[in-house]
């Protein structure tokens, strides 16, 4: 006869995990979360393969995820083997027609990438757009600034960027409904016929807001918003957001990832998280343990 000696003290830790991911799988059953992938955690293999398991397990559990991605960085090595140049302004990439058409070929790649993934791991997904469907409407994206000594206003032309208008989420409830993970590319058309590059961030929260999603995820390369002595704040309003910006807390990369946060809420996500894609199985530490791990902001 073999016998096999377990280590009891680390089958109860897992059976401990899994009582303690009952509750809120009860609680976020058949609802939809929005999440914004990109940054480091979409340009490592290892993390991109953890992080399609995830998002085929939250479907698995009876959680809809909508995957929205960027590629600034994968945009930009291409723009440089084509010796196309660019520049930005205020974050974004001034955009020609050139630079739009590289665009929306390089996230066309990266969303099939990221089907290809999620279904490598059980999952079904499909890959859009905000073209497809007319999902998203876009209009042109212009930045205003001042010249410091004569204290004029110009307007300055960022080309083919745009913002959203409109959200139509019938196609994205669709695919939802037939057991589909929607991936979405950055990429729509305006009412004038052209293509507009959107921000990813930005996209996913009117994407979120429209959807009246349960949770939108932003995930960054940061650990959430910290406070002074560099520690994570878990949980955030308006007024304590407004209290932070005042006083510098709040700065630079994070005020407009803070601002798509409060606008998804504004809209109706009942609650959007800042949090950090470097983190092995982040969303899942974040909605099945008690402590979380990023940064969440209600209205």
């Amino acid at each position: 006869m073999i016998t096999v000696t377990q280590d009891n003290s680390k089958l109860q830790k897992k059976a401990a995990t899994l009582v303690e991911a009952l509750p809120y799988l009860r609680k976020y059953a058949d609802e939809i979360f929005v999440i914004k992938y990109g940054g480091h955690a979409m340009g490592s293999t290892k993390l991109s393969k953890q992080f399609a398991e995830d998002m085929t397990l939250l479907k698995q559990v009876g959680i809809h995820p909508v995957i929205v991605h960027g590629g600034g960085p994968q945009i930009g090595a291409m723009l440089d083997r084509l010796s196309i140049s660019s520049k930005f302004v205020d974050g974004l990439r001034v955009t020609s027609k050139a630079t739009v058409e590289v665009a929306e070929m390089v996230l066309g790649s990266i969303c099939k990438s990221i089907v290809a993934d999620i279904q490598a791991a059980g999952g079904k997904a499909i890959g859009l757009s905000g073209k497809d469907g007319s999902i998203v409407t876009a209009t042109k994206l212009d930045r205003k600034t001042t010249e410091p000594l004569s204290n004029i206003e110009k307007v300055i032309d960022l080309g083919f960027v745009g913002e959203p208008t409109h959200v139509n989420p019938r196609l994205i409830e669709q695919c939802i409904a037939g057991g589909n993970i929607p991936i979405i590319s950055p990429i729509a058309v305006g009412e004038d016929g052209h293509t507009y590059n959107i921000n990813a961030d930005t996209m996913a929260g009117a994407i979120a807001g429209a959807l009246g999603a349960r949770r939108f995820f932003l995930l960054t390369d940061v650990p959430g918003v910290l406070n002074k002595d560099k520690e994570m704040l878990t949980e955030l309003d308006r007024e304590s957001i407004a209290t932070l910006i005042a006083d510098g807390t709040i700065s630079g990369g994070m005020l407009p990832k803070v601002d798509t946060c409060l606008k998804a809420a504004e809209q109706g996500v009942k609650g959007a998280v800042i949090l950090d894609g470097r983190i092995k199985h982040a969303i899942l530490l974040e909605l099945f343990t008690e402590r979380g791990a990023g940064t969440l902001i209600r209205a």
